[in-house]
């Protein structure tokens, strides 16, 4: 950890200004300083590539979204069609009985 150091108090004002100014320009800070100005510029540009990045993922999404749309579309038009045919009908199943026993016995 740095420890500041405050300048010592002279009784002779110009060394006083002198020491109170060199305390100012410290090289460690400006360094410390363009190191944080380095580091925003990295993280900024991390940002923006997930920022692109996330518009490109939602585009294939909706892409993907519209793919499935269409692919069931095509799949329940292939399917056949039983919505017209009583499958669970006693009714039905009795008539096929019947006309099956018609072909086989008669």
């Amino acid at each position: 950890m740095m420890c500041d150091v405050m300048p010592t108090i002279s009784e002779d004002s110009s060394s006083q200004r002198g020491s109170i100014s060199s305390y100012g320009e410290d090289p460690n800070l400006e360094q410390l300083m363009v190191s944080m100005l380095d580091e925003r510029d990295r993280l900024m540009e991390t940002l923006r590539e997930a920022q692109d990045n996330l518009l490109i993922a939602e585009h294939r999404v909706d892409e993907l979204e519209k793919e499935r749309e269409m692919l069931n579309k095509q799949l329940s038009s292939s399917q056949p069609k039983f919505g017209h045919w009583p499958l669970r009908s006693g009714v039905w199943l009795r008539k096929m009985e019947e006309n099956l026993s018609l072909k086989f016995f008669a």
